[in-house]
C-alpha cells in the first residue's frame, strides 16, 4: 500500500477515534502534530514518514482519554499492520509514543522522538495552547482562575506552559516555540491586568 493511501486510512481511523473530544486532544490536534512533526524531521534530518505516522497516532491510548487504552492500542496496531508496516516500525512507533509524554519527563533517545516531543509540545503553546488549555480545564470541571491552590486553567501556565520553550530539543522547534512563548507571556500579563481589576482578594499571581 502506498504511503498516501495509509495515511489516509490512518486519518480516518484517528477522526472516529476523537471524533468525541472536547478537551482539545481532537482529530485536529493529531493533524497538527504530525504536519509540524514532518516539517520538523525535514529540518532537522529525521525519518519524515515515522514522525508524521507517530505524531497522528500519539494521543492514542492515553489513559485520560480513553477508557480502554489497551484496546486502543491494540486497534492501532492491527491497522499499521494491514497497511503494511513492519513489526520494527511498529515497535519503534510504540516506544516513540511511549517516550514524548511531558508528563513522564523524559528526553527522547532517538531523533525522531525528540522531534514528535517537540511537535506535540508546540501545540500546547501559542494562541491554539491557550485555547485547548481553557477547553481542557472546562471538560474536566476546573474553573478559569482561582487564589488558591486548587488546580486551575490559568494554573497550568505557570505549571507547565511557560516551561516548554525551555525543554525543546531541536533548534527548529526552539525558534517556533519562542515565539509562541513571547504570544502566552503577553497573555498572562493581560490576563492578570484583568483579572485583578476588580478583584476581591489582594493576592495576585
Amino acid at each position: 500500500m502506498d504511503k498516501q493511501t495509509a495515511f489516509d486510512r490512518i486519518h480516518q481511523f484517528v477522526r472516529q477515534q476523537f471524533a468525541e473530544d472536547y478537551t482539545g486532544h481532537d482529530y485536529e490536534h493529531m493533524v497538527r502534530v504530525a504536519s509540524w512533526s514532518k516539517a520538523l524531521a525535514h529540518k532537522e534530518g529525521a525519518d519524515p514518514f515515522i514522525c508524521e505516522t507517530t505524531g497522528l497516532l500519539h494521543d492514542i491510548g492515553d489513559h485520560k482519554l480513553f477508557s480502554y487504552p489497551d484496546k486502543a492500542l491494540e486497534q492501532r496496531d492491527i491497522l499499521l499492520t494491514s497497511l503494511g508496516y513492519t513489526n520494527t516500525q511498529i515497535s519503534l512507533i510504540s516506544d516513540l509514543i511511549e517516550t514524548i509524554s511531558f508528563s513522564k519527563g523524559q528526553v527522547p533517545s532517538t531523533l525522531e522522538g525528540r522531534v514528535v516531543q517537540d511537535a506535540d509540545r508546540l501545540d500546547a503553546i501559542g494562541a491554539i495552547g491557550i485555547a485547548r488549555t481553557f477547553a481542557y480545564g472546562g471538560a474536566n470541571g476546573q474553573p478559569i482562575h482561582s487564589f488558591s491552590d486548587q488546580a486551575t486553567s490559568f494554573r497550568h501556565f505557570q505549571d507547565k506552559l511557560l516551561m516548554l520553550v525551555h525543554l525543546m530539543n531541536t533548534e527548529s522547534g526552539r525558534k517556533e516555540a519562542e515565539h509562541r512563548h513571547d504570544f502566552m507571556i503577553k497573555y498572562v500579563e493581560e490576563f492578570n491586568k484583568e483579572w485583578n481589576a476588580f478583584s476581591t482578594e489582594s493576592k495576585t499571581t
